[in-house]
């Protein structure tokens, strides 16, 4: 362990889907922890290691400058996830969207600044550069943010990128879809969509299917955030890193969720009128940084198949736990 950086770690979001899978190794890692998040997604998603002594849970809201100050208190890194995540759970309430993900954005960098945070580390979007022909859509490809929610992120880049300063060090993820298992799971993201399907109705349904929709897996996205806090400064800092493993159409998803699966599951297929389709690079990431995903797509069909097995996702099919847009109506987050 000789060398390695120990950081005290704001996750803000940490009760989310990939909060909720990288918190458990920064203390394994023996980072020292604060999760910020309203846990809307329930609150005993940190049950197993909730009496560990490096972690700091605060239930609040990221756009009370109060509770922002108190979760900064004795950071020095900051890792922020938390937003309204994608499209359909955005468009549900703009306004409130709005107010999350951009409007405290610039308050909560400059409180962290304030605070004496040394690296603000931001997990933006692959979602930013739209739908593109160019089959090698890289960081220097320009952004075209079709979507609220996609501006909103590029928008929020600008003003971390704009705050660098010395000692402040700002680094952008522009994260792929994230797939996998997680204790705060959600069923409503393409491979785990599938493979919710493929288990309880040995049923998938394909609309189009000849789109592309790159994927990470949630255990390379967790490595990521751990890989990033051990590097030095100036391989990090000022950079923009997309964040992704391989680019494969919905078909091509089902077709490895269905063979990870390992039983007899019907792939129906039906026109869609949605033919976005989304193809990234992450070479920058594995020339740059020299971090390479080791997880694949069939890998996160058959972690979901056994936490299925083991009784870790009851209700998969109704639930709105699992469902971004459907817990968020539920709860009426304003």
């Amino acid at each position: 362990m000789s060398g390695k950086r120990l950081c005290n770690v704001l996750v803000t979001g940490g009760a989310g889907y990939v909060g909720s899978a990288l918190v458990p190794k920064l203390l394994e890692e023996e980072h020292r922890v604060t999760v910020l998040d309203l846990y809307i997604y329930g609150a005993d998603v940190f049950a197993d290691c909730r009496r560990h002594p490096k972690l700091n849970e605060i239930k609040g809201d990221l756009r009370d400058a109060e509770t922002v100050k108190r979760a900064l208190d004795g950071v020095d890194t900051v890792i922020h996830l938390a937003c309204i995540s994608n499209d359909p759970s955005y468009d549900l309430d703009p306004v409130l969207g709005k107010s999350i993900n951009f409007d405290c954005f610039r308050p909560l960098v400059l409180a962290a600044k304030k605070a004496g945070v040394e690296r603000f580390i931001y997990a933006s979007s692959s979602s930013v550069y739209g739908v593109r022909e160019e089959t090698e859509v890289t960081e220097e490809t320009p952004l075209r943010p079709l979507t609220d929610y996609s501006k909103y992120k590029a928008l929020c880049e600008q003003v971390l990128l704009g705050e660098r300063a010395p000692g402040f060090v700002a680094l952008v993820i522009r994260p792929s879809t994230v797939c996998g298992y997680a204790p705060r799971l959600r069923l409503d993201l393409t491979v785990n969509i599938l493979t919710n399907h493929a288990i309880n109705k040995d049923k998938i349904t394909v609309f189009g299917g000849g789109q592309k929709r790159p994927n990470i897996h949630i255990k390379d996205m967790v490595g990521l955030y751990l890989y990033v806090l051990q590097q030095p400064d100036e391989k990090i800092d000022g950079k923009v890193f997309n964040a992704g493993y391989e680019n494969f159409t919905v078909m091509e998803i089902a077709e490895m969720v269905r063979d990870a699966v390992g039983k007899d599951v019907k792939i129906e297929v039906v026109p869609s009128n949605d033919n976005r389709s989304y193809h990234i690079s992450s070479e920058k990431m594995r020339r740059e940084l020299g971090f390479v995903p080791k997880f694949t797509i069939a890998d996160a069909a058959r972690d979901l198949k056994t936490a299925f097995e083991a009784g870790k996702v009851p209700n998969s099919m109704d639930d709105p736990i699992y469902y971004n847009i459907e817990q968020m109506s539920k709860v009426e987050l304003r």
